[in-house]
Formats: C-alpha cells, sequence, structure tokens
C-alpha cells in the first residue's frame, strides 16, 4: 500500500476578526503527487451499531468506535485501499469543523524519549474516528487526544478545530504527546509544516490543553533550550535548511498580506504563531492566500520581474498537487441549522473556484460525490473539470490569467448573490426540510458554478486555438 503523505498550509481565524462574525479554519490539501483523485460526500449518522470498527489500510491500526456518531462530510481518496480514506476535513451536524492534517516535525531530541508509534492513529483514519463524535471544538480536543494518547502516532500531525465560538490548533508532535491552543477570537494565524505554538502558560487552561504529563516529559529529559519560558517551538521543533526554504516563507507571506506594515525576515525560524491585524477576514481573503504563489514579491514563479534564483527558492502555497482547499466556516449572523458552510476548491486553488457547501445537507452532488480515477473528457466529474480548468490557465498563464480573474470575481459574485437569497428563504424553515431544502441549493450552486467553468474553459480553448504558431497569413508574408 502506497502512503500519500500531506504537506500542507492552513489558516485560522477568530470570530472578531472576521467580518461577519464568523469562526474559521482552512486548509490546502497538497499531496506528493499532483493527481490523488478525490471524492465530496456525506456520512450518515449512525445509531446502536455495537461493534463498528475502522481498520487502516495503510498500517496496523484498528480501533472500535462509539456505537453512535453523528452525520458528517468529508473529502477522501477514491483508491482507499491502495492510498488511505484520509477523509481531510469536514463539519459535523452539531455544527464542529475539523481539518487533520498539517504535517508537523518533531525533533530527534524529544523523539529519541517517545518515538512515533508504527501501528499507531495516522491521518488516514484521523477524521474517520473523531469528527463524527465531538460536540464543540474544546471537547474535540481532549477526545482525540486520549486516542492518541492510548494507541500514539506514528506521524507528526496537526489538526484544526472550530465550531461558532473557538477555533484550536492541536499539534502532535511524538508518539504519544500534545499540545493545543486556542485561536483568540481576535486574532488568525497561518501554518506551513512547522511546530508553531511558542510561549505555553499552563495556568491558563482556558486557552491551553496538552497531554498528561507533558511538563515532567520535558523536564526529565533536559528538552527545555531557552533560560526563561517554556516555548513549545523551541522545545518540540525543528529549524533547518528545509524550514527555512519548503516552510518559514509560507508562513511570512500570509503575514506579508494580511500585516504588510510589518517587516519580517522570510526565513527566520521566530515569527509569530498568534497574529492580528485590523483587516476583517472574510473567506475571499483566506482563498487568496491558500491559492497564492508569493504574488508580487520577488520570489513568484510566474511574474516576469523574478531572477531564476529568487522565483524558485521557496515553495509556493498554492500548488498543483493540491488535491483539495477548504474553508470551514461556521457563521454566527444566521440561525444555527444554516450556520456551517463548507468552502471547497478541488482545482488547483490559484485558477479555481472555491464552492460554498451547506454542511446540513443529506447527500452531495454525484459530480462531487463519484469521482472516477481516471480523467474522461465526457466525465461530469466536478474533480477532473476544475482540474482539466485549472491546467488551461497555466498552460497559457501570461495570456490567461486576467481571463480567470474575470471569471474567479464572477465566481464569487454569483455565489455571495446566490447564498444570500438561500439564507433568506432558509430562514423560514426548520428540521427535515430544511435539510432537504439545502441540499438542493447545494446542487442548484453545484450547476451554477458547472454551467460557468465549462463556458470559461470554452473561452479559454478558443483563445488558445488564436496563440497556436502553426499559423500563416498570405498578405503579411508575400
Amino acid at each position: 500500500m502506497e502512503q500519500i503523505e500531506r504537506a500542507c498550509t492552513s489558516m485560522l481565524v477568530g470570530k472578531d476578526a472576521s467580518a461577519d462574525g464568523s469562526v474559521m479554519i482552512a486548509r490546502n490539501d497538497d499531496t506528493f503527487l499532483p493527481l490523488t483523485p478525490q471524492r465530496f460526500y456525506m456520512h450518515p449518522a449512525w445509531h446502536g451499531e455495537k461493534g463498528k470498527k475502522i481498520k487502516s489500510w495503510l498500517n496496523g491500526f484498528e480501533m472500535e468506535l462509539p456505537e453512535n456518531g453523528y452525520r458528517y462530510n468529508a473529502v477522501p481518496n477514491v483508491d482507499y485501499k491502495n492510498h488511505g480514506y484520509y477523509e481531510e476535513s469536514g463539519i459535523n451536524e452539531k455544527n464542529v469543523a475539523m481539518s487533520a492534517t498539517e504535517s508537523t516535525y518533531g525533533n530527534e531530541r524529544a523523539l529519541a524519549f517517545d518515538p512515533l508509534v508504527k501501528d499507531g492513529l495516522d491521518e488516514d483514519c484521523i477524521v474517520n474516528v473523531t469528527l463524527p463524535f465531538i460536540e464543540s471544538a474544546r471537547q474535540a480536543v481532549q477526545f482525540l487526544g486520549k486516542i492518541i494518547s492510548k494507541y500514539g502516532s506514528p506521524a507528526g500531525n496537526s489538526v484544526l478545530f472550530a465550531d461558532k465560538n473557538e477555533a484550536w490548533y492541536m499539534e502532535i508532535v511524538t508518539g504519544h504527546l500534545w499540545l493545543a491552543q486556542r485561536i483568540p477570537d481576535d486574532a488568525y494565524a497561518v501554518v506551513a509544516n512547522e511546530v508553531a505554538i511558542q510561549q505555553v502558560d499552563f495556568d491558563d487552561t482556558e486557552n491551553f490543553q496538552w497531554a498528561d504529563g507533558i511538563q515532567e516529559f520535558v523536564e526529565e529529559h533536559h528538552l527545555n533550550p531557552d533560560k526563561e519560558g517554556w516555548n513549545f517551538r523551541h522545545i518540540f521543533g525543528s529549524f533547518d535548511e528545509k524550514d527555512r526554504h519548503y516552510n518559514t516563507p509560507r508562513v511570512w507571506y500570509g503575514h506579508h498580506l494580511f500585516n504588510p506594515e510589518i517587516e519580517e525576515d522570510p526565513e527566520s525560524g521566530e515569527l509569530p504563531f498568534i497574529m492580528r491585524t485590523n483587516h476583517k477576514f472574510t473567506p475571499d481573503d483566506i482563498e487568496q492566500y491558500l491559492g497564492s504563489h508569493y504574488n508580487e514579491t520577488p520570489y513568484d514563479p510566474y511574474s516576469k520581474d523574478s531572477t531564476e534564483a529568487d522565483m524558485y527558492r521557496y515553495r509556493p502555497i498554492g500548488l498543483n498537487r493540491t488535491q483539495n482547499s477548504h474553508v470551514l466556516q461556521l457563521r454566527n449572523d444566521v440561525p444555527e441549522e444554516q450556520q456551517a458552510v463548507m468552502w471547497l476548491c478541488i482545482g488547483f486553488p490559484e485558477f479555481a473556484p472555491y464552492i460554498p457547501f451547506y454542511t446540513n445537507a443529506n447527500d452531495t452532488d454525484p459530480s462531487f460525490s463519484e469521482t472516477p480515477m481516471e480523467m474522461d473528457v465526457d466525465s461530469d466529474s466536478a474533480y477532473w473539470m476544475y482540474r482539466h480548468m485549472s491546467m488551461l490557465v497555466e498552460s497559457h498563464y501570461s495570456k490567461f490569467v486576467q481571463d480567470n480573474r474575470d471569471y474567479l470575481k464572477e465566481c464569487r459574485r454569483v455565489q455571495r448573490r446566490m447564498l444570500w437569497q438561500f439564507d433568506q428563504e432558509a430562514a423560514k424553515l426548520h428540521g427535515e426540510e430544511l435539510t432537504e431544502f439545502l441540499t438542493q441549493k447545494n446542487y442548484e450552486m453545484v450547476a451554477k458554478m458547472k454551467t460557468m467553468t465549462k463556458d470559461h474553459m470554452n473561452k479559454l480553448i478558443m483563445k488558445g486555438i488564436e496563440l497556436s504558431k502553426l499559423t500563416f497569413d498570405m498578405d503579411k508574408n508575400l
């Protein structure tokens, strides 16, 4: 079996830092292969199923699940028997959001005394064993923490949780040790494959949670390198050449976008985790960051002004191997039953739209839930359509990028108008009637985006034909 590792970029936003009071968590699911087909589906709730188990297709992990589980949506691999489940992200019927995982690398000093557990709970099953059973973001940290303490982890993984009140970032750094921090309501954070959490206050249980015995572990093995304080990043993290070129620049660019007044070194290992800005965040801001490639800096691989050395110096945020990018939004300005929206992009996040889905729904459109393993030009698959469209744009970037930006702007305008209209109608409904209504509105959104995308692709193809060098103008050449 081949394990498809994730090397992702994440963002979290507190409710007072957003324009409408939403709590938002978001992440790019990046694999090491450009094509790892995924589907978007709704897992139904279950009740009274004793003996229900989950077993990893990638290692020896196996666990009995609780007999009751909430409905939730997820974005797993299609070929799960070879690549593992990797359900990645979703929101359950209690309006608790989870995105997992951000690959995180503990250092060898800590791992020497608490090694990774080969058959422990890894990213391939982490959503399956957590999201159906959690009722708040705070409780989710403890729920997953107990599983890690019992079964161990075979990799460093970080997990994002959110509900309408709080966003939490949890870092699993050794075989059994973890720590989580709540993002302050007026703050945001961006993370990129490094241990992110910094100073920890063990007296502040409102904002920190941790594995039992972690302080004693650090003291016993002399792992704290600082004379003062208890800096989780310094104790458990790494900082080497890979970090400086692959990881920290992505954090730097997020700060550059949202706090342009602050000057930072893109290779600094001390970039802050918790950030504040006067700017109020919307899903658009997060989408811009997750689809970025150091735009308007010397490190942009598409810029004609970048030198060869600079344009490939740092790993971009949005990639062709981003299998899905998502923003999980818990809104506080609408009734609770229509509160949760998942913005999902399954093309390249630079070139493809993020489509909003109400998660209080019974199923997903077949174009999302029934992804074939290989591309078929006649297929109705959303995964393949949006990747096809993304490839078209990138193939003639300088000629197509403005057309693509105009298309994305129009997608956002249409989506927000439709969502607003849907919200007005939904406010009159409740229970199963509302769930069915929101399910149908998701279908309508998918259909509208499909029509707009196919029209955009047709225009790009026609424009591309005119760019062919295999042409000859008789009047000009005689």
